[in-house]
């Protein structure tokens, strides 16, 4: 039987597209209040009407959560529109330089992806968890990556940020797991978006080079990842905290095999 959220308040960030926005949408058909969150407001409309047109309830707050008030702006309102915080989806983030090595790396691609990839993270559990605390509980997931458990040369700014999501949640789920606040991870690997589809057009034999790093032998869908988070977020999963479930075809475990 699909995960339900009736009666709860889900705060979705990045939800302007992609993974963000197929969560939000997917919490609000579940029943939940949904607060989704990202910096474009006519994409975060386009989101807040396929929420509404999947049957459920909720609002858009743009915002930028590379700024502490600002994420502490969004839980406020989540509160005072609909009476707390139950469910965290911390999606937000920038892929940045994907491609220079460290010494090329430029200083202000770095400070932008910590920003957005980390320091969003930490702002808003920061301003999740005592609103979860005044509920008696509550589930957070995080956004890391395959790029958060492994690596490849490039994008070091990138990397850093996604191996540090997994440090952050474990550090937090050990703090507040006699609270009965969950905290856990997803780590996706190349899951189908437009993003990518433009990038693949872009570069001829591209698809291929990834595909085959992926044991599964195609990208993930974002519903795969979705149902994940949904799951992690749900009382099904009320014995888990602390970990990252990998999301990634396998790709891990073929990295970790040569």
């Amino acid at each position: 039987m699909p995960v339900r959220f009736d009666h709860k308040i889900v705060l979705v960030t990045g939800a302007t597209s992609g993974l963000g926005r197929d969560a939000a949408i997917a919490f609000a058909a579940a029943g939940a209040k949904v607060v989704a969150t990202g910096r474009r407001p006519d994409a975060g409309a386009e989101t807040l009407r396929r929420m509404r047109e999947a049957g459920g309830e909720g609002i858009f707050i743009a915002a930028d959560l590379g700024r502490p008030e600002e994420a502490e702006r969004v839980v406020a309102a989540a509160v005072e529109t609909f009476g707390g915080l139950d469910v965290a989806y911390n999606v937000a983030g920038i892929s940045g330089d994907a491609w220079s090595r460290c010494a090329d790396y430029d200083i202000n691609a770095w400070n932008d992806v910590i920003a957005s990839n980390l320091s969003s993270v930490f702002y808003c559990m920061k301003y999740e968890i005592p609103a979860m605390q005044r509920r008696g509980g509550g589930a957070i997931v995080n956004m890391s990556s395959v790029a958060g458990v492994d690596s490849t040369p490039g994008g070091v700014g990138y990397v850093a940020s996604k191996h540090a999501i997994v440090g952050l949640t474990k550090a937090a789920a050990l703090e507040y797991a006699p609270e009965k606040i969950r905290i856990n991870a997803v780590a996706p690997a190349v899951i189908e978006t437009e993003m990518l589809t433009a990038g693949i057009a872009a570069q001829p034999g591209l698809e291929d080079s990834m595909i085959v790093k992926h044991p599964i032998g195609r990208f993930g869908q974002l519903a795969e990842v979705t149902r994940a988070v949904l799951w992690l977020c749900s009382d099904e999963a009320s014995y888990i905290t602390g970990t990252t479930l990998m999301v990634d075809g396998g790709y891990t475990i073929h990295a970790a095999g040569g």
